[in-house]
């Protein structure tokens, strides 16, 4: 991983994937919260997950392609991202 920093840009796209990281498992967690139970526990409630959605954010930075995550009632809003 340190040998592809070796440039303004590959500091750059390494800066993009922790950004994309960090913002996707922040939602990840924003689901877990709003349906009461993490992501592969076993329950019987009627609202589940329900796929991704892909989203691009544009930023100063450049643009990153982010997966929201659904669920079946479709009311899960994110707080902000």
């Amino acid at each position: 991983m340190a040998s592809s920093m070796n440039s303004f840009d590959g500091i750059k796209d390494f800066q993009k994937q922790l950004m994309q990281f960090f913002i996707d498992t922040a939602l990840e967690a924003e689901m877990e919260d709003h349906l009461g139970y993490s992501k592969h526990e076993k329950v019987d409630k009627p609202n589940k997950r329900n796929g991704h959605t892909k989203k691009t954010v544009r930023r100063d930075s450049g643009d990153l392609e982010i997966s929201i995550p659904r669920d079946r009632n479709g009311n899960f809003e994110p707080a902000q991202i």
